[in-house]
């Protein structure tokens, strides 16, 4: 059973109209919405059953599920195993006026434009560089508005430049070591007064300037989605490279719980290729713990995802996620070890 409270499932995978890279293992040229379309197919072929619009609320012993579905009905479902899959939340960054309509997250802005098919504003301003900012913002020149500018607080740009370069070529301008410093405007935003960070990441008084634009994005970082893990009692470690708070897990996604494993975001903020090959390595250790497959043929399998890791974890920023899960993997080896075994 797949249990998701949209009404559509796939997360973030069918708002991601631009083409993944890398190799063709990971997808590679294959836009994000035909690849969840993809997987949809293949759960369907496979006769999984998927509730949609259903809020799962709690979890009790372990176990047993508490479902909401479409907001007037509540069931429980008792599950042998469980994968929590729950992604993550967009970061928000409080200043003067920030409360105003206009703003909103940069996942906010793409889910209106690539999947409600709604400019959320004509002119924007972006605060964030990395990956998220400068696609989103690229997505946004190609639904129509302009994007006045994009902001980032650290002195250099944050995101893979193949996404940067062509929002750069766009004409976009980029300021780094900046942020805002308030927002303007009566019922909506009008504009906005950036204002530069020196290397303290403090305000520098006299260098403000006021940009207009009616929609400031927010891609200022993810927290993982972890209530549910928290309410199912699984062990936490604090490790700020992937997102805060992270599930204690083992190489084979599973948690401090005996029957639940993690997958995705929720074990630390990574790219949506990296989501993928976490779900299969979750799957295959549970089908393996359920009696489906044996414990020879899911070594063999989770031994090629995990190299398939390692390779999206390569390069300038995969190293330091990399560096991250290892450290949260030897830790997960051995507490679970302690509690489960």
């Amino acid at each position: 059973m797949l249990i998701d409270e949209n009404a559509r499932p796939g997360g973030q995978l069918f708002k991601q109209i631009h083409k993944f890279f890398g190799s063709r293992a990971h997808k590679a040229g294959i836009r994000g919405m035909n690849i969840g379309t993809e997987l949809l197919r293949e759960s369907e072929n496979l006769g999984i059953n998927t509730w949609l619009n259903g809020e799962v609320c709690g979890i009790e012993d372990g176990h047993n599920l508490w479902v909401v579905l479409n907001r007037n009905k509540s069931e429980i479902v008792k599950a042998k195993k469980i994968i929590l899959a729950t992604g993550a939340t967009e970061n928000a960054v409080a200043f003067p006026g920030w409360d105003l309509p206009g703003v909103m997250g940069a996942g906010a802005a793409q889910t209106m434009i690539n999947v409600n098919r709604v400019l959320p504003g004509r002119k924007v301003v972006m605060l964030g560089s990395g990956n998220v900012g400068v696609i989103v913002a690229y997505q946004l020149l190609q639904a129509g508005a302009e994007v006045a500018a994009i902001l980032e607080a650290a002195p250099k740009l944050g995101g893979y430049g193949v996404h940067t370069a062509k929002v750069s070529r766009a004409g976009v301008p980029f300021y780094v070591s900046h942020t805002i410093k308030r927002a303007f405007g009566t019922e909506h935003v009008e504009a906005v007064e950036i204002v530069e960070l020196d290397s303290g990441f403090k305000q520098i008084p006299g260098t403000e300037r006021i940009l207009e634009a009616d929609t400031v994005c927010l891609a200022t970082g993810l927290t993982p989605l972890t209530e549910l893990a928290w309410l199912a009692g699984c062990k936490f470690n604090f490790v700020p490279a992937m997102g805060g708070h992270i599930p204690v897990h083992d190489d084979k996604m599973h948690s401090t719980q005996a029957d639940i494993f993690i997958a995705g975001d929720i074990s630390g903020i990574e790219e949506a290729s990296t989501a993928m090959e976490e779900g299969r390595l979750a799957g295959i250790n549970v089908a393996a713990e359920l009696g489906y497959i044996t414990e020879d043929e899911a070594v063999a399998r989770s031994m090629e995802i995990w190299e398939n890791l390692n390779v999206l974890r390569s390069g300038y920023f995969g190293q330091k996620r990399r560096d991250a899960k290892d450290s949260m993997l030897q830790k997960g080896k051995e507490v679970i070890k302690w509690n489960i075994h």
